[in-house]
């Protein structure tokens, strides 16, 4: 196999450097981008925290198991269980084997794998007993009151106090990973364009980017800075809707009002300038599908200054509300140890101070040649995840002033290859999405995508969850939740 994803160089391991790599994470050398499992091999992304180089490491698993790294680093945990699900490895010595995408519904076993039929109904899903006096449990989901994605989420509390929570989900597996397998790479692109519709711009630009260096293929400066404000136009949007869902759910609903309204005149832009509210299929590997003109560029300029304005405003209504500062300080508090240990990204890790952000950490163009700055907080809680937000959004508005005062001419993309290479070839993408970095990594044979695995920052965002709302009250969970909005769709892929 030809090496040519770098920076995220692939390597072959045995099984006692597999377990090395365990321990290593569970020192902190390294932060675990990804785990997953295709035919005949499991394989793991690694990222050095002090220098940023990355690495994704392959074990071949003959006899179908491999050593467990949960049992070293348990942030692996849900997707050692994952893998088990699609693929029907045993990881050894897991310290929980539980299923946790498979519901026993599909009607198959290890669909990525074996894909053999399922011939008994599977157990009832056990959740973790608590022990305790006076503890009762509550059962929430998986459908809920709003138009919402589904999730079950299993309280037990002490009266109104949560002493626990665990959450169930898997309910929006749509078989994603499955889709991709013999697809060419427009038909790839399709797939990553929907795998999460809230950050539709991300997951293609990540899915382009693993196919640019899996095939060594160049991409025209405009398209990247292209391709960025695309980024921060997503960004923004979705922080948006986020301040004022949190609003909402403290019972201040002025705020979900005229944040709502910045929204829609954000998706309204994107669709006036590039055809399509969500931007979706707007990037695809080469480069970009649309151009940015000069009345575009114009009204771009024009909504960002108004956006600025009235935004500054609602900044001051948040901050200067005590009765809304009550609930949103020291409410659903994540500590720095572990969004540190699980590596979270996004507003979760920054809210708590670990401060990465893959646009500087692991930078792409044009983020190299860009001036911003990481917003950071250390209190954790659910004030500090939405400053987390106003920051970036202002953040993100000086990014796209940048963006379109030094956007070169010139094309907007390259054609794919007319005869894609025979051999095999690997690609790799970390980019930074609204809710933190998005990974997916390719493998690629005849111009036919053989396996590609993306993994959503939800993945290591979802167990912090479970962390914030203990010792809180109950009626504070949806607060909390909101304050992450992790994404079910990027979790059950």
């Amino acid at each position: 196999m030809t090496n040519l994803h770098t920076p995220w160089e692939p390597n072959a391991v045995d099984v006692a450097s597999w377990e090395g790599l365990g321990r290593d994470l569970a020192r902190g050398k390294y932060v675990l981008t990804s785990l997953w499992g295709g035919r005949g091999h499991v394989s793991m992304a690694l990222l050095d925290p002090v220098s940023g180089k990355s690495s994704v490491a392959h074990l071949p698993v003959p006899d179908g198991t491999f050593p467990s790294i949960a049992k070293h680093y348990l942030p692996a945990l849900r997707l050692e269980r994952s893998i088990t699900d699609m693929c029907g490895f045993t990881p050894v010595g897991c310290p929980d084997p539980r299923p946790w995408q498979d519901h026993g519904v599909w009607g198959v076993k290890a669909p990525l794998t074996d894909n053999k039929p399922h011939t008994d109904p599977p157990p009832p899903y056990t959740f973790l007993p608590v022990e305790g006096e006076g503890l009762h449990q509550i059962p929430v989901g998986p459908i809920h009151a709003g138009i919402i994605e589904p999730g079950h989420f299993r309280f037990t509390a002490n009266g109104e106090t949560v002493v626990r929570l665990e959450e169930r989900l898997g309910y929006m597996h749509r078989g994603a990973e499955k889709l991709f397998e013999g697809q060419d790479i427009s038909g790839g692109a399709k797939i990553a364009a929907r795998l999460s519709g809230d950050s539709t711009v991300a997951y293609s630009l990540a899915y382009a980017r693993a196919v640019e260096a899996a095939w060594s293929l160049d991409v025209p400066q405009r398209a990247h800075f292209l391709r960025a404000l695309f980024a921060e136009i997503e960004r923004i949007a979705n922080h948006l809707g986020d301040i004022g869902a949190i609003c909402n759910d403290a019972a201040f609903s002025v705020m979900l009002a005229h944040c709502g309204i910045l929204r829609e005149e954000t998706l309204r832009l994107a669709f006036e300038c590039f055809g399509h509210r969500l931007m979706m299929d707007r990037i695809v590997p080469g480069g970009v599908k649309v151009d940015l003109t000069r009345d575009s560029a114009e009204k771009i300029l024009a909504w960002a200054q108004k956006t600025e304005k009235h935004f500054e405003i609602l900044v001051d209504l948040y901050d200067n509300t005590a009765s809304l500062r009550d609930r949103t300080d020291t409410t659903g508090t994540v500590s720095a140890e572990l969004v540190t240990l699980y590596g979270a990204g996004g507003h979760v890790g920054r809210a708590s101070g670990r401060q990465f952000d893959s646009r500087k950490n692991t930078p792409y163009p044009p983020y190299d040649r860009l001036d911003f700055e990481i917003p950071l907080r250390n209190t954790g809680d659910v004030n500090a995840r939405v400053w987390i937000r106003i920051c970036e959004i202002r953040q993100s508005l000086s990014l796209i002033r940048q963006i379109l005062n030094h956007i070169p001419e010139g094309g907007i993309a390259f054609s794919l290859p007319e005869s894609p290479p025979a051999e095999t070839q690997e690609g790799a993408a970390l980019v930074e999405a609204f809710r933190g970095d998005v990974f997916i990594w390719l493998r690629i044979t005849d111009g036919k995508i053989e396996r590609c695995h993306p993994r959503d920052p939800s993945w290591f965002q979802w167990p912090l969850l479970e962390n914030a709302i203990k010792g809180n009250i109950v009626a504070d969970f949806p607060l909390c939740n909101k304050s992450f909005n992790c994404s079910y769709a990027g979790q059950d892929l």
